[in-house]
């Protein structure tokens, strides 16, 4: 039996838009269906939320995975503040270095992407969505 766990972001109103922007990051396919397709008629009763995201990811081949939704108005929505941190760790730091400009577009520089004393490169970032992101290089095995 394997385990595996994939951040799930919650928008209001957002989500296709975000999903599109972070498979235009780390690559890889948008999968999402509506409220409409989903057939939730007591979310899309005012039809102001039929062609928002009811579930919704991202997933690449080398491994990145995130899935999000739009909350419907009548729920509860407060993104809180520094609630959660998504973490994006690679091996390349050009790879990583690419990530960093297209998050950075838009967004907020919380920590330069720079050498750190645990990682070749560290860097945190509040994205255009107000999702904050926490890239770094691994260090190299010391086995």
């Amino acid at each position: 039996m394997s385990i595996t766990t994939t951040t799930h972001l919650n928008f209001r109103g957002r989500a296709a838009e975000a999903l599109a922007f972070y498979a235009s990051v780390f690559g890889g396919q948008v999968t999402a269906f509506t409220f409409a397709q989903g057939g939730d008629e007591r979310d899309t009763a005012d039809g102001a939320v039929g062609e928002q995201v009811k579930w919704g990811a991202v997933t690449s081949p080398s491994g990145f995975s995130v899935m999000a939704f739009d909350v419907p108005p009548g729920r509860a929505h407060d993104p809180g503040t520094d609630a959660v941190y998504v973490s994006v760790r690679g091996t390349s730091a050009e790879e990583i270095t690419g990530c960093w400009h297209a998050l950075v577009d838009g967004g907020t520089v919380r920590a330069d992407l720079a050498p750190a004393g645990y990682a070749p490169l560290y860097g945190m970032v509040t994205d255009r969505f107000g999702v904050t992101w926490v890239l770094d290089v691994l260090p190299p095995s010391r086995g």
